[in-house]
């Protein structure tokens, strides 16, 4: 109950972009001032563990993670358990549950992930002789939900529906390829014992699912299993939250009617009485009766609400608001000491900013065009060519995977320079996509939008 009034008082006053801002900003300086540099880079290794004996469930190759590491490995299997909750909701009833509705994203974010990657070689392969450097071409290929949503809400009012769902569901499936090339190409050396457990713990989530247990514990129980396997794998950890989500059960068994009339019953039960204003102030104290009558409309409210949707929504805030920002904080604090702007004009800097700001665009916007003028699919209502190129230059806002993909692509330690190069580039591919964006907005969205069904 706490931490849902702490994040509701954040929420009073900024959104989860403007956090997610001030957090990119605040690592920048810190990792940039004299006084404040080798403490923020030495904070991020710090062990972390929680032991029981020998066992230490925060350890990798029998040793302890960093906080560096329990951010980007465990805090961000909890982001992708969220987004593989997104993906399976938009799959069964969503934008993604039929062939019509999910076409134009779905095209637009296959232009999107593989044009980015041809702009990133070809750009790459012209100006650095670094073999490694290839390692990072999967970077340009994500879009950052919650900054280009948060972007288009600016102009909320004059935004059609039609944009609005073609922006959220393209970062969605984005999302899901950024997923499969985490799984496949930053898969190295594999552990067959953790790989045998993790197959055992996703059977295991798949039976409980058949069986319909409804009892969200019993999935994050096991989840936390998988993730440990998964770590130790070889394989990303990150899949665990994904293949964790796939196995969450978003039906009711025996549907809505039994619930609803139990918590009408238990309604009638419960006591009306009327305070008098002098007396309003008094303590009041419920019977044990009375408790146990509220907790069972708790429980029965909480039934009506399927293990997936109770899940995304209560995962929502934290993410959002802690997660998203602290991973912000760990990772976005690029030293410039050493670098210039000639960083930005060849080889990963280059590479990863041109695939942002320029591939990202003429990938998702050009496929469309083509498959729309073909007569594939259908334009968003209520749209122009013009709004819809603008919201197109929002998908070069790629930042939360981007991010994560850069670290997976380049070591921290033996190439702390391609990463930094890579990290300079997402942020400024991002914000020239989102100033940009910006601009051709508020030239070419209509001032009103018309009434839409």
């Amino acid at each position: 109950m706490n931490n849902y009034i702490f994040l509701n008082s954040i929420k009073r006053y900024v959104n989860d972009s403007v956090l997610l801002i001030i957090s990119t900003i605040l690592a920048l300086i810190i990792a940039n001032l004299d006084i404040t540099r080798d403490l923020y880079k030495e904070f991020w290794t710090f062990p972390v563990s929680i032991s029981v004996g020998d066992f230490n469930l925060f350890s990798h190759g029998g040793h302890p993670m960093t906080l560096g590491a329990f951010v980007n490995d465990f805090l961000m299997a909890i982001f992708f358990l969220n987004v593989g909750l997104e993906i399976k909701r938009e799959i069964l009833c969503g934008e993604l549950s039929s062939l019509r509705k999910a076409l134009l994203p779905v095209i637009g974010a296959c232009g999107g992930m593989l044009v980015p990657v041809i702009v990133f070689f070809v750009a790459c392969g012209l100006t650095s002789s670094d073999p490694i450097a290839e390692r990072g071409m999967a970077i340009p290929m994500a879009t950052d939900i919650a900054f280009s949503l948060g972007v288009l809400s600016i102009f909320s009012r004059r935004v059609p529906v039609g944009l609005k769902i073609f922006l959220a569901t393209l970062a969605v499936a984005d999302d899901l390829g950024g997923i499969i090339v985490i799984a496949i190409r930053y898969t190295d050396h594999l552990a067959t014992a953790y790989l045998w457990g993790a197959l055992v713990c996703v059977a295991l989530l798949a039976i409980i699912n058949w069986r319909n247990v409804q009892f969200k514990t019993f999935y994050l129980a096991i989840g936390v299993v998988l993730w440990y396997c998964m770590l130790n794998s070889g394989i990303h950890a990150t899949i665990a939250g994904v293949l964790l989500a796939f196995c969450i059960p978003a039906n009711l068994p025996v549907g809505t009617k039994y619930y609803v009339e139990r918590i009408r019953k238990r309604v009638h039960e419960f006591p009306s009485i009327e305070v008098p204003h002098q007396e309003r102030n008094k303590p009041a104290l419920l019977t044990d009766q009375q408790i146990q009558t509220l907790r069972d409309i708790e429980v029965s409210s909480d039934r009506l609400i399927s293990p997936l949707q109770s899940m995304e929504d209560n995962l929502r805030d934290p993410i959002n608001f802690i997660i998203i920002p602290l991973f912000a904080f760990a990772n976005a604090g690029v030293d410039f000491t050493g670098m210039s702007i000639s960083n930005l004009f060849a080889g990963v800097g280059l590479a990863v900013f041109l695939g942002l700001f320029i591939g990202k665009f003429l990938g998702v916007f050009s496929i469309s065009w083509l498959c729309i003028k073909l007569h594939l699919v259908e334009m968003p209502k209520h749209t122009t060519w013009r709004a819809f190129a603008s919201v197109c230059m929002l998908c070069g806002i790629g930042f939360t995977v981007s991010m994560f993909i850069a670290d997976l692509s380049y070591s921290p330690v033996s190439r702390i320079d391609l990463l930094n190069d890579a990290k300079l580039g997402i942020l400024v591919g991002t914000v020239v996509s989102a100033i940009v964006g910006c601009i051709l907005l508020h030239f070419f969205l209509p001032q009103e939008i018309e009434e839409q069904e």
